[in-house]
């Protein structure tokens, strides 16, 4: 029997998963999320999820693993997961009024090979005032997030409007995903 494993601690992407009624584990990736500023944006998502679903996948070989990684991009810059309050602030203020791009990877290995894609969602934020922006950055909910915010959460009442899969911007786009683990051979329940 084929074994699926998410090699994330994401509660975001685990609910993904359990809405397309997978059976799947989870095992977390330790994987170094640092990469190089060379890289475009949609190689080093697929190279950072690609690390993720290997670090596991070396302890599952006979599995089908799944590695995701998100990013947003803003004016060429990428932007990562805040560290403070401030950090939280100013990515917010950059956002406000614009818009960015959110860039999810996935890597698949199986026991035989490896796929890798990605895709791409562009999102639009209303003009935030500085209150708004507190009053996010108070809910907690920036801090685990690339870009600093969660559409899928309280910051919802921050997008305008998206261009792409909104599941890009949560972080597991998984219509593609589904048609992808076919390919790579995963025998689906449906």
């Amino acid at each position: 029997m084929q074994r699926l494993i998410l090699a994330s601690s994401s509660p975001r992407r685990k609910e993904l998963l359990e809405n397309l009624r997978l059976n799947f584990e989870i095992s977390s990736s330790d994987a170094d999320e640092s990469f190089s500023e060379s890289l475009s944006p949609s190689e080093a998502v697929m190279e950072l999820a690609s690390r993720k679903s290997g670090t596991v996948s070396a302890n599952f070989p006979e599995c089908f693993v799944i590695g995701s990684d998100t990013v947003v991009v803003h004016e060429g810059m990428i932007l990562g997961k805040p560290e403070s309050g401030q950090e939280a602030f100013e990515m917010l203020r950059k956002l406000s009024g614009n818009t960015h791009s959110v860039y999810t990877g996935v890597s698949i290995i199986s026991p035989e090979k490896e796929m890798r894609f990605y895709e791409k969602t562009d999102v639009t934020f209303w003009e935030l005032s500085d209150e708004e922006i507190d009053t996010y950055i108070k809910s907690g909910e920036p801090f685990d997030k690339a870009g600093g915010y969660g559409i899928q959460g309280f910051g919802s009442m921050l997008v305008r409007e998206i261009s792409g899969d909104y599941y890009t911007v949560v972080g597991l786009p998984v219509s593609r995903l589904v048609r992808e683990l076919r390919k790579i051979g995963y025998i689906l329940p449906y």
